[in-house]
């Protein structure tokens, strides 16, 4: 059976970036297929109907992504894909959090990413290579810490249901540092410490962006808040960086590639196959 998967990406998170490309990361699975429908950077009620054009592909599993899926954009998208009976997981960042109940009442799944900062989006300092760069780094966090493989392995489950027929669960996960470095299986406690330092400072990141953006009136205040918001996220680029350097030189780094099948291999060996 090949799983027909639909992406809708409502806005941009960083995982919004990567979410369709984590479940065939060299082109040649043959067990799904997936389709994007994307609105980008806005997430207004206008752009969400769109999600009917997806629909009309008949997929068997909906993914939406945008920033803060209590918002009425998302909302109406995630709402036309359970009028169609649909399975539907929305993957969202710290804002989110206020729709969790009301997403498990309606039977939604979720992966909440509070570690998916919001950018600093200032007029007088954001620009396009800035908001390029943030990006970067915040992919570089999401990868690294674990995140990454969380969110696919947690898809990943959920096809392999569809494909063995009858019901199907759902995730609902709010991510944390520590669930999600559990993910990353690091085997050196020094990159494990430094991977959990890493989610926590992209946590941190959203807290001062939001106040940046929300918050604060004066530019002499929100200016500076949201520049050091952006060198936060750097430095926990750079050490999420170093917790995989460190498992590299150990030879230990555990990679998991899907076979053409879907099933994920495994291997933390640079020079051996991967196997099941």
């Amino acid at each position: 059976m090949v799983v027909k998967i639909g992406f809708v990406k409502l806005g941009n998170i960083g995982t919004s970036r990567i979410v369709d490309l984590l479940l065939d990361e060299r082109a040649d699975r043959e067990d799904i297929d997936a389709r994007v429908l994307g609105t980008g950077a806005k997430l207004t009620p206008e752009s969400a109907p769109d999600t009917a054009r997806l629909l009309e592909w008949n997929p068997d599993l909906v993914v939406v992504s945008s920033p803060n899926a209590a918002l009425p954009g998302p909302k109406q998208a995630r709402e036309m894909v359970k009028a169609k009976g649909k399975p539907c997981i929305v993957i969202s960042d710290a804002p989110a959090m206020k729709a969790k109940d009301k997403l498990k009442e309606e039977g939604f799944g979720f992966i909440i990413i509070p570690g998916d900062p919001m950018i600093g989006a200032r007029r007088e300092f954001l620009d396009p290579v800035e908001m390029s760069v943030f990006n970067v780094d915040v992919l570089s966090v999401l990868s690294i810490t674990g995140v990454a493989r969380l969110v696919q392995e947690e898809l990943d489950s959920v096809i392999e249901q569809i494909k063995k027929g009858g019901a199907v669960k759902l995730p609902q996960i709010i991510v944390t540092a520590e669930n999600a470095v559990e993910r990353a299986r690091f085997s050196n406690p020094y990159a494990k410490a430094k991977a959990i330092a890493a989610y926590n400072m992209a946590e941190k990141v959203a807290d001062m962006d939001v106040k940046g953006c929300f918050m604060m009136k004066n530019p002499e205040e929100y200016i500076p808040m949201v520049a050091a918001a952006h060198e936060l996220i750097s430095e926990a680029a750079r050490l999420a960086k170093e917790a995989r350097e460190i498992e590299k030189q150990s030879d230990s780094l555990v990679r998991m590639p899907h076979a053409r099948t879907g099933e994920i291999l495994k291997k933390s060996k640079l020079m051996e196959k991967p196997s099941a």
